[in-house]
């Protein structure tokens, strides 16, 4: 079987649902931007192997969570749990509950590993930009799981620059106030 079927080389593809869309649509976007997400997690988890393992079941997660944006609603099969956003709240608060107190920005990456899940964490952010603009086509418990999923990079990027004795470096003057 050929990898490639020629389908797309005119600039449409086509989603889940079974609608063919041009490549520029919102929901490709979305799904390309979880597809990037899920590629800068694997990237994460070669520099952060503590957390390998929750790391590739988050990257489950963003493929179903593809899919069902790729559906458009049309797959009354793909549901997406609240509990999946829960989850990940009780990673965030065991982590941040290890942490000192944070009251400013900071500049994201003091090594390698917090640099690489900074990466992912504005990966998130952008899919969650663009889920919001595919509103209300995107359970809420999804747009919930994204908006954690970023908190939760954030959380660990502190984490491993902690363990390896760099202190998170505020942003300088007025403006690094949080």
């Amino acid at each position: 079987m050929k990898l490639y079927t020629k389908k797309g080389d005119r600039g449409e593809t086509a989603l889940f649902s079974g609608r063919r869309t041009r490549k520029s649509d919102p929901h490709i976007n979305v799904v390309g931007d979880l597809d990037e997400l899920s590629a800068a997690l694997g990237l994460a988890a070669i520099a952060f192997p503590a957390g390998a393992q929750d790391i590739r079941t988050i990257q489950h997660d963003l493929y179903a969570i593809s899919a069902l944006i790729s559906a458009e609603g049309k797959r009354p099969e793909l549901v997406f749990s609240d509990a999946e956003a829960r989850r990940l709240e009780v990673i965030i608060d065991d982590v941040s509950n290890t942490l000192p107190e944070l009251r400013d920005f900071i500049y994201p990456g003091e090594s390698e590993a917090s640099a690489r899940l900074h990466m992912a964490r504005v990966v998130a952010r952008r899919a969650e930009r663009g889920m919001a603009a595919l509103n209300p086509q995107v359970p809420p418990a999804v747009s919930a799981y994204i908006n954690r999923l970023s908190d939760l990079l954030f959380v660990w990027a502190r984490r491993v620059d902690f363990d390896a004795g760099h202190a998170s470096v505020p942003l300088a003057g007025p403006r690094g106030k949080a």
